[in-house]
This record gives C-alpha cells, structure tokens and sequence, in this order.
C-alpha cells in the first residue's frame, strides 16, 4: 500500500479531513485533522480511523499504524 492511497482513502471517509503520512510498505505514521473529531476521546477518534483500515490490516495490507488525531484549532495551537 502507498502513502498516497492510504492518504486518499481517510481523506475520503473522514469528512473534511487532512490526512499526514508518513511511511510505505505496511507501516504508516498518521496525522488526521479533521472537525468530526470534536468532542471525541482519543480511543473514540482512532477507532473513528481504524474502521476504515480494519480491512487492509487484517488482510496483512496494513502491518502498523501509528497516529495522531486532531481538530482544526488543536492542529493550529499545535502549529502556532
């Protein structure tokens, strides 16, 4: 799997969401910002990933996913 498909597929899934990657082959470094993450916990915002990857990690597409995820304005403080 490339970086780019794997960038394309969350970008999609995930309304209006920017997806970072790093990473080829079947490990991946993710940073995902997007607004449908509001209000979420951690563990709620990376099963809100995870259930689009589920697939490609089961199949052995997807070895290891490490990831962050953030809403707009925690992107911004982060990067301010």
């Amino acid at each position: 799997m490339l970086a780019n498909q794997v960038k394309a597929l969350l970008e999609e899934k995930i309304q209006g969401s920017e997806v970072l990657v790093e990473g080829e082959g079947c490990d991946f470094r993710l940073t995902i910002i997007s607004d449908e993450f509001q209000g979420a916990m951690p563990v709620k915002r990376q099963q809100m990933v995870y259930q689009h990857l589920n697939g490609m990690i089961a199949s052995g597409e997807i070895h290891a996913v490490t990831m962050v995820t953030l809403t707009q304005s925690e992107w911004q403080q982060r990067n301010s």
